[in-house]
């Protein structure tokens, strides 16, 4: 009773520093800090961990406050969980995504991992993917990949997807991994390995999404203070490029409305499916000129030839 006591009087002596970084008026201290309560008193290594090191439970509520997030369970966005010798603020996908629709960057999103057994297909960078799969099979095969599909403020659809290898190439390359491969440290990517390769997707697309600090908060912490290390390292731009898309970018910024922008994407694609540099390069251009037409109100009918 003695230690609830104690962790119950560093929580609630955080509203002071709570209130002053808040960013969503709808995340509430006294709300947030009876979450934060439950979770630690409900788990005992969680809570030796937090009253060995108060410090990191301040740092993790505070942050909940400075990102916008909350920490009810029922909504599975963000979490409290022992990792780095203190506590720390885990987000979810959900969570990332909940970010991004509250900001204003996307209207709906969701990410999926696909396994062997489902049929996934890709349709083009203005439309949802097909993937079908029998939501009851017991044995849908290995995971094989993941993706994440966004609806924009415009109500056009993008969508992101990764294979298994380009996952576990950025895992590979993590601090978080490798303390795992050399001191058999507990990372996320052991015990989350599912949730682990949503973000990864999330945060690979959100490069293309419209900008928001939140969002951006929220990565930039997971991947140092929270430890899960998905850098801009590891980002397709740091592999080779084997194919130069500079004509096509020209191509593409040559286009006067957006439904011609959209056509000489889908016309000129699929040349860069095996590079996946030049790829992300083509289509980053392609994602800032359509924006930009849109941005303009743009149309087919106001351009005269």
């Amino acid at each position: 009773m003695g230690q609830i006591a104690t962790i119950d009087q560093v929580i609630y002596g955080l509203q002071t520093n709570f209130e002053a970084v808040q960013v969503d008026k709808s995340v509430t201290f006294a709300r947030e800090a009876e979450f934060a309560l439950q979770i630690l008193s409900a788990n005992d290594y969680a809570k030796n961990i937090a009253l060995g090191n108060r410090q990191s439970v301040a740092d993790a509520i505070t942050n909940v406050a400075a990102i916008g997030i909350t920490l009810n369970p029922a909504e599975k966005k963000a979490y409290l969980v022992p990792r780095k010798g203190g506590i720390c603020l885990a987000i979810s996908h959900i969570g990332l995504l909940h970010l991004a629709i509250e900001s204003g960057s996307i209207r709906w999103g969701q990410a999926r991992l696909v396994y062997e057994k489902d049929h996934f297909e890709l349709q083009g960078l203005d439309q949802q993917p097909v993937h079908k799969f029998k939501p009851f099979d017991k044995d849908r095969g290995q995971v094989v990949g993941v993706y994440v599909s966004v609806k924009t403020a415009d109500g056009d659809y993008l969508t992101e997807a990764m294979s298994t290898d380009e996952v576990l190439a950025i895992r590979d390359r993590s601090d978080a991994w490798k303390a795992w491969i050399n001191k058999k440290k507990s990372c996320p990517w052991v015990t989350d390995e599912g949730e682990m390769f949503k973000k990864t997707v999330v945060h690979r697309a959100h490069k293309y999404w419209p900008k928001t600090e939140r969002l951006d908060k929220a990565l930039h912490y997971l991947n140092n203070e929270g430890g899960e290390g998905i850098t801009q390292s590891n980002a397709p731009e740091a592999q080779e490029r084997k194919l130069d898309p500079s004509a096509d970018i020209a191509g593409v910024y040559a286009t006067k409305t957006d439904a011609e922008a959209l056509a000489y994407w889908k016309a000129n694609q699929g040349k860069y499916a095996q590079d996946l540099v030049a790829h992300t390069e083509f289509k980053t251009a392609v994602v800032d000129h359509r924006m930009n037409l849109k941005a303009a109100n743009v149309t087919d009918v106001e351009v005269k030839e």
